[in-house]
């Protein structure tokens, strides 16, 4: 009778041993990391920062924001690109590694659109177009443009990096209105913003956020934004439209991402997850203060418009042949 057993018992000891190897942990159990492509300080900095705050409120584990700049986003993007599809590497997408820095720079180790599993988008903030009141004195856009062709040389324009949404608009700048300027480009916002207000450059195109206040201050001076209208943020800018050039209209686009092949069930709850915490008043009230404009997208659906992004301004940006500094 013993013997008789003795099969079926190893069949279940077999199948016990089996289930357990293959058991999997309810997601999330460990902490989870947000990949931000550029040094603190920045909008995807400070957008980042908010979201896992809310995340860390409603998900069973804290979420994480770790910075890695360079090379126009795409260091960060790679990095994320090739981590496990396990939903604990994120990426804190936008313009910048997605669209516009892949034409720019050389070997450029994944694909914007198949790369990842494009999950949430968070939001866009347009660029403000500003100088150094002190060595530039130009109030408005055709101010700024004869200032610029009055120069013996091109002077330099600061950008976040090459490849970024404030480096193509400074390219498209110089093509629509004819004044000659020299692409300065940095590791990000902050550093950048540093030498505007120092002196070593003149003027630069950023987003709003993080400059509202030196322009609130008159440290620095804010001659156009780049929307179609004026922001809340500072609704005494006119639009470059306003200023005679209506067709400088830039925005800088905000989003969650992860590696490619992301399991359905993950990107389901973060979407959800992110979408719920968008709604919450604080990161409502901190979104708008940092002058990004919300509208709600299904996963799907921002898939897509990532796919459009990349086809179309992508497209674009390789079309102005432009490489990287």
């Amino acid at each position: 009778m013993r013997r008789r057993h003795l099969p079926v018992l190893a069949a279940l000891a077999a199948f016990s041993t089996s289930s357990g190897l293959h058991a999997q942990p309810a997601w999330p159990s460990r902490p989870i990391r947000i990949i931000v492509t550029f040094p603190p300080g920045g909008s995807s900095d400070i957008v980042a920062r908010v979201l896992a705050e809310v995340l860390s409120q409603r998900l069973p584990q804290r979420v994480l924001v770790e910075n890695r700049p360079g090379a126009g986003g795409t260091l960060g993007a790679a990095y994320v690109a090739t981590q496990p599809a396990d939903g604990y590497t994120l990426l804190l997408s936008n313009t910048a590694p997605i669209v516009t820095s892949p034409p720019i720079y050389a070997n450029v180790p994944y694909d914007p659109v198949t790369g990842f599993t494009h999950i949430a988008y968070l939001g866009a903030t347009p660029l403000v177009i500003m100088v150094n009141p002190r060595l530039v004195p130009a109030t408005d856009l055709a101010g700024l443009v004869a200032w610029i062709k009055a120069q013996p040389a091109p002077p330099g324009f600061g950008s976040s990096g090459a490849g970024s949404v404030a480096h193509i608009f400074g390219e498209s700048f110089i093509q629509r209105t004819g004044a000659q300027l020299t692409h300065v480009p940095y590791r990000g916002s902050a550093p950048m913003q540093a030498d505007l207000l120092g002196g070593a450059i003149p003027l630069s195109f950023d987003t709003l956020p993080q400059n509202v206040e030196h322009i609130r201050a008159g440290r620095l001076r804010a001659i156009s934004i780049t929307a179609p209208a004026r922001q809340e943020m500072a609704p005494e800018v006119p639009t470059t439209a306003e200023g005679g050039f209506p067709g400088l209209v830039a925005e800088n686009w905000l989003g969650l991402a992860g590696p490619a092949g992301l399991p359905a069930p993950i990107i389901a709850t973060l979407h959800r997850e992110v979408a719920a915490a968008l709604d919450t008043p604080l990161m409502k009230s901190r979104i708008l203060e940092h002058g990004i404009a919300m509208r709600p997208m299904t996963q799907p659906e921002f898939a897509t418009y990532v796919s459009v992004e990349v086809r179309v301004v992508g497209g674009a940006v390789k079309a102005l042949g432009l490489t990287a500094q």
